[in-house]
């Protein structure tokens, strides 16, 4: 190696170990990530360091994602736990950097999840972590949600920043095969996208499609949550 290459990789080193202690919680993010982890939180937390150096080394996530990791990434994600059935068997679509999949692999140890990603390089890095963490309730396919119908008995489909609605509903009620949730994080325009996805919601048997506001009572700011239901109500 020349002294340049050296020197390159020691500064990328050294950048890993600042956006790792970056990662650290505050206080209160500490007290939300324990209400929603409780004994699994040391398994969060292996999980955030994945996300901060070779989650970031392998381009998942910006360096400028480091320091919000917790409160805009992993906590905003698992508390749609809260949203979800006991024993819900999950979809995750377009996994990425394993958000919301893996963080609710983590808060729910009941839930049995399937993490649908298309990119190969993304899938063996949440293999890895996955198998650092031990996770024995998760399991990654890589493809298009197209071609995953038929590959378990979901009951939920969970996403985030896949699409718009309308598109993503395209993508994800076909998962359920007439019968159960897409879960989505959406942001402030949840209302609009819901507006303008009337007709395709109601083409592929949606029968009601709800705001849930989750995290109020635990994050500096709440995770917006549309519910999309298909199939009977209960």
């Amino acid at each position: 190696m020349s002294p340049i290459q050296d020197e390159s990789a020691q500064d990328l080193e050294n950048a890993l170990e600042v956006s790792a202690a970056d990662a650290t919680l505050t206080d209160g993010e500490r007290e939300a990530a324990q209400r929603i982890f409780g004994d699994r939180l040391p398994l969060a937390e292996r999980y955030v360091e994945h996300l901060a150096t070779s989650g970031i080394e392998r381009g998942l996530l910006g360096p400028r994602e480091v320091p919000r990791l917790w409160s805009r990434h992993v906590l905003n994600c698992a508390v749609i736990e809260s949203c979800i059935a006991e024993h819900a068997v999950v979809a995750d679509v377009g996994s990425g950097a394993g958000l919301p999949g893996l963080c609710l692999a983590i808060a729910r140890p009941d839930l049995k999840l399937t993490l649908i990603e298309p990119l190969e390089r993304r899938c063996i890095w949440l293999q890895e972590v996955i198998d650092d963490l031990g996770l024995d309730n998760v399991v990654v396919w890589r493809g298009r949600a197209e071609a995953a119908v038929g590959l378990e008995d979901f009951t939920v489909v969970t996403a985030r920043a896949v699409s718009a609605l309308d598109k993503l509903a395209r993508l994800t009620l076909p998962l359920l095969e007439g019968r159960g949730e897409l879960v989505a994080i959406k942001g402030r325009s949840a209302q609009d996208e819901i507006d303008k996805a009337q007709k395709v919601l109601k083409k592929l048997g949606a029968v009601k499609t709800d705001i849930v506001v989750c995290g109020e009572d635990l994050l500096e700011e709440s995770t917006t949550v549309v519910r999309v239901k298909v199939g009977k109500q209960n």
